[in-house]
């Protein structure tokens, strides 16, 4: 049985109901193409290295959330994230190892992804 009416069209509930959607993903802290193309480029290598495995990526409403984890079943072994709130303090970007402990903070992302992406040294 029905709860609908006979004479309600079912594609006029379903736009009725869209604009709650979008307003619900546009309060949504989100990366920018760049960022993610930095931060995708980083995990790359990484995963071409054997050093990474695998990584999660979590839009909440404060803060944007990279997760990479060495193994899939473990905790994140860094985590990059992005907070608005924090722009004109110490920077919207960080890095934040697996104990909690901040490890760069700063306005810019690739001065940030510094502290982790290991580049070959002349020695």
């Amino acid at each position: 049985m029905s709860l609908m009416s006979e004479d309600a069209d079912p594609s006029e509930q379903r736009a009725a109901a869209r604009p709650v959607a979008v307003n619900a993903q546009q309060s949504r802290v989100t990366f920018n193409r760049l960022e993610l193309n930095r931060i995708l480029n980083l995990y790359g290598r990484m995963v071409a290295d054997g050093e990474w495995r695998d990584y999660a990526i979590d839009f909440l409403k404060d803060r944007a959330v990279f997760s990479v984890y060495r193994r899939a079943s473990e905790v994140p072994i860094y985590r990059i994230e992005k907070d608005p709130r924090l722009a004109r303090k110490q920077g919207m970007y960080s890095v934040i190892s697996a104990t909690g402990l901040i490890l760069r903070r700063g306005h810019e992302l690739e001065r940030v992804l510094l502290v982790i992406d290991r580049k070959l040294a002349v020695v």
